[in-house]
């Protein structure tokens, strides 16, 4: 497959959308659904205001930023003023358009390459409240206890209220060896829980592989560059593993997995397609606008005939979803779990030189079969839940996307009103949904859904 290079990074639950040669978009695309159709409408009616309006707008700001350089009762930092201006102007956009300063852009820099120095917790922004969705596997804040839906309301002793989410991201990162205090408020807990953490090299191994007897299980845990390469290295030792013989099912884990990189979304979606599309993405610009293909390959030719079973919960985003949304659609593979987070939105990350870049959403994008899972996820072929702990029942779930507020919409897909569950054993023997894939696949347990069938989508409930 051939993709120019990516043109932007992305962070936790971001999209970036690389630029391709103008023969990938040669194919006919479905025509827009109806509400895509409403959105171009308004955009045409917003060109026709008279530009004195927009002048008069501009000319506001301007009065008002010199009042405040003039009367405010501190001297203000004119550059800091202009950049909250311009953070305001994107967040008021949407829950993932940003403004990022110089470092902040460097932070997201390091993401692409995969390690930074930090505590490997992936947070989102709610009611002025840093909240974890996940923390990464095997780093300081999984290691220490950090659990999905906790509440981060204290760094080193500092509000996080009031915060950008940038900036409390960026209070949690630092060098390698240096410590971070965490007051933590946790759903059925009386007092705040206090972690004292040394952030470390969060070395974003993207894969891990496992077999479990003839069963190869593929976690992959964000979507870095590495996660096409983690993947393809993986599917190589499983085969060097048992001496060239073909495993008996893969299992592709995406549970918790916030996103990452289009581009690598792409590549893992081909490495089990042979053809069709794997994502098509729709904006305002014919650039933002496309359709990504898969190829045959002597990768998706070697596991061709190996039946492959995707693991999803509500911590499932983003890039996860491109993923999973693709394999459904093709009837490539069974998703067994509970409905994904519902991010169908991509954010391109655009630099601005020596003051940082602006973290931009610039395009909806869809399934194969021409759904936007917009606040609405992807629902599972086999719905499977696990057995919660009595200490965390009622806490395990999220709505996602649909509960964020600014949420762009235009999904094709109901709006999900309920939680949906993030959360997963550690041991893998109480996993429940590892498990029952696992059944499937040896055949010990059967259901409707899978293997999947070419002809048509069967929605089964496990109770």
């Amino acid at each position: 497959m051939n993709l120019s290079p990516v043109r932007a990074a992305a962070l936790a639950f971001a999209l970036t959308l690389p630029t391709l040669p103008a023969a990938t978009f040669a194919q006919e695309q479905p025509a827009p659904p109806a509400d895509v159709t409403k959105d171009a409408d308004a955009a045409e009616k917003a060109k026709l205001r008279d530009p004195s309006e927009v002048y008069s707008d501009l000319n506001l700001f301007g009065e008002v930023f010199d009042r405040i350089r003039a009367e405010y009762v501190d001297q203000p930092d004119d550059k800091e003023l202009i950049r909250a201006a311009i953070r305001g102007m994107l967040t008021s956009l949407d829950p993932h358009s940003d403004y990022l300063a110089p470092k902040d852009y460097a932070d997201t820099q390091e993401d692409v390459s995969g390690q930074f120095g930090g505590l490997g917790i992936e947070v989102t922004m709610e009611n002025d409240v840093l909240k974890v969705v996940s923390p990464i596997d095997d780093t300081p804040a999984a290691k220490a206890g950090i659990l999905p839906n906790d509440f981060i309301v204290q760094i080193n002793g500092a509000d996080v209220q009031g915060m950008a989410l940038d900036d409390a991201v960026a209070k949690m990162r630092g060098t390698v060896g240096s410590k971070v205090k965490l007051t933590v408020v946790r759903e059925g807990q009386d007092k705040p829980l206090e972690f004292d953490l040394t952030r470390d090299i969060i070395a974003m191994r993207a894969v891990r592989m496992s077999m479990e007897g003839d069963v190869a299980v593929l976690r992959l845990s964000r979507f870095s560059e590495q996660a096409f390469v983690g993947i393809k290295k993986a599917i190589d030792d499983v085969y060097k593993e048992r001496n060239g013989v073909a495993p008996k099912g893969i299992i592709l884990d995406l549970r918790n997995n916030p996103g990452g990189l289009v581009d690598q979304a792409v590549f893992v979606a081909d490495a089990f397609l042979k053809q069709g599309s794997v994502v098509l993405t729709r904006g305002r610009s014919e650039q933002e606008s496309g359709r990504y293909d898969a190829k045959p390959d002597s990768l998706d030719a070697k596991i061709a005939d190996v039946p492959l079973i995707v693991l999803i919960n509500g911590g499932s985003a983003s890039a996860a979803e491109i993923v999973a949304g693709a394999l459904q659609d093709h009837k490539r593979a069974t998703l067994i779990g509970t409905r994904s987070f519902g991010k169908g939105s991509v954010q391109s990350i655009i630099s601005l030189g020596e003051n940082g870049a602006m973290r931009l959403t610039t395009a909806r994008y869809y399934t194969p079969n021409n759904r936007s899972i917009q606040a609405a996820g992807i629902q599972p072929d086999i719905v499977i839940t696990e057995n919660v702990p009595e200490e965390f029942k009622g806490r395990d779930e999220i709505i996602g996307e649909a509960a964020l507020p600014g949420e762009i919409g235009g999904g094709t897909e109901e709006k999900a009103t309920t939680g949906s569950s993030v959360y997963v054993p550690a041991n893998k023997e109480d996993d429940t949904q590892l498990q029952y894939a696992l059944k499937l696949i040896n055949g010990e347990e059967q259901n409707a859904a899978y293997p999947p069938k070419s002809d048509q989508q069967t929605i089964a409930k496990v109770n």
